[in-house]
Order: structure tokens, then sequence, then C-alpha cells
């Protein structure tokens, strides 16, 4: 394809100015890894923008060996998988019979799901809920609550709609289920969709802090984001008796390494989600 030189110049200034937008996002965690890896004298002084000085790991060691951090790390990385496979199963039972045109009340069901996009039930309610039903201060708090989306409902329904009405009849005629329908066509033929939406849940469900600090008040229970919020917020969280241990690592650096390793977990996870996301997010949110 041969492209004309005021296109040429558009492409390239597109080039530049989303790479400068990409650059200016990634500023941020560039300035906390400086931090992160330098020595406490550096750090102190406010001498750290985006190269770290007297380089060395005491603080990303510090963080890896905290027992806290470990076990709101773990507790992060259940809810994080065990949501995530859960919110994709129901959100595929949901979304196959509401892709079917002669599914029963399916508008009405569907509107339902749509209502809850702009309206919620609020706090206290769903509190008193999540409480009635003995729910707080247990892992499943965390999950249940916020099991389906309806926005990911829609954008995996809309996608099982693209899928030929011919497989399924044909399908029908061997004598397969609805179920075996689902999971021996439907699925197969939805990865980089359900690849997306899987993407979507994992980073909501490891992000998510607001369930905790509402339904959560054993530390044991705790995810990883409520720690990293209390480390922000206190300063005195990092005991002064452990970094005087480090030697040469600031409770600044301390708190740098903890964000970065609590956002390095996710961001490992989309490079191999990546060539399913944008296919998977058109095809689903198009109807032709």
């Amino acid at each position: 394809m041969i492209y004309s030189k005021g296109e040429k110049a558009f492409g390239w200034l597109n080039y530049m100015c989303l790479s400068l937008l990409g650059l200016s996002m990634l500023l941020p965690f560039i300035h906390l890894l400086a931090k992160a890896l330098s020595d406490e004298s550096y750090v102190l002084a406010h001498e750290i923008t985006f190269w770290p000085k007297g380089m060395h790991f005491d603080s990303f060691a510090y963080v890896l060996n905290n027992q806290q951090f470990i076990k709101t790390f773990g507790n992060s990385v259940f809810i994080t998988l065990v949501g995530t496979l859960l919110s994709l199963l129901i959100t595929m039972l949901a979304a196959y019979p509401l892709s079917k045109a002669g599914f029963p009340g399916r508008r009405f069901i569907l509107f339902l799901y749509v209502l809850t996009m702009f309206f919620s039930g609020g706090i206290i309610p769903t509190y008193l809920v999540v409480k009635g039903i003995g729910m707080t201060n247990t892992i499943w708090s965390m999950i249940i609550p916020t099991l389906v989306a309806p926005f990911n409902l829609i954008l995996m329904r809309s996608f099982f709609m693209g899928i030929p009405d011919a497989l399924d009849e044909s399908a029908k005629i061997d004598g397969a289920s609805n179920t075996r329908i689902l999971f021996s066509i439907y699925v197969p033929l939805s990865m980089s969709s359900i690849a997306t939406i899987s993407m979507f849940y994992a980073v909501g469900y490891w992000n998510n802090f607001f369930s905790a600090m509402l339904y959560i008040t054993d530390r044991n229970l705790m995810p990883l984001q409520v720690y990293l919020m209390s480390i922000i917020q206190d300063e005195n969280n990092v005991s002064m008796s452990n970094v005087e241990a480090l030697m040469n690592s600031a409770p600044e650096s301390i708190r740098a390494a903890t964000i970065i390793a609590a956002v390095v977990p996710i961001l490992l996870i989309y490079p191999f989600l990546q060539k399913y996301f944008v296919k998977g997010a058109l095809v689903g949110a198009v109807k032709e």
C-alpha cells in the first residue's frame, strides 16, 4: 500500500505523540524503581530522579522477606486466580443463553444486568447483605459480591452472538447438550474474547482493596493492596529496627520497593494476553 507524504507525516506524528504519552505513564514507575534501588543517603537528600545512585537490592530483599508482605501477596494471588476463574465461568454461563434469540425473557434479564451498571444497591445495604449471609471476615467476601461485571457479560454475549447458529444446529442434531455446545464449540472459538475478559477480571481483583476495607478486619485475610495502602499512609509502618538492619535503605526506598513488587506480577500477565486483547475487545463489541 502506497502512502502519500501527508499520510506518512501524520503516521510519524502519531507514533511520536503515543510514544511520549506512553513514556509519561512510565516515568512514575521508573522514579519509584530508582528510589528502591538507591542508597539511603541519596534518597533522604532527595537526589533521585530517574536513575538510581549507590545501587543495591537491599530494599527488595527486605520486602520479599517480610512476612506480612508474603501473607498479603498470597491472599491477593488466591483472590485473583479463584475470582477470575469463577467470574469467567459465571459470565460464560450467563452470556450463552442471553445470546440466543429464542431464550424466553432474555431482554428483561439483560436489562437487569445493564441496570446495575448505572444504579447500585449502595454500600450499606450491600454490607448488610454480605454480613447477613455470614461472609464478613472471609476471603469469599472479596470475590462473590463482584463475581460478574455487566460490561464483561455484554462483551462476551456480543461475541457469542457472532458465532453462526448453524454450528448450534449441527451439534444438536448430533445429540449435543447446551453445556456441551458451550464448552466444546463456543469456548474454543471465543479464546480472544475470554482472554480479554479474564484480563479485565484479573486486574479488577488484584487492585481491589475497597471490599477488604468493608468486610475484613482480620489482618491475616488482608489483600496486598490494603497492606500497600497502609505502608504508604503510615510512615511508621516500616519498623526502624528492620530499616537499621538493612543499613543502606531508607523507609521511602522500602515503600517504593513494595509498590514495585505489587505492580510487577499483574504486569507480567499482559504480554501473554496482548495478542488477544485488541481482537477480543473489538470483535466482542461489534455486531455486524
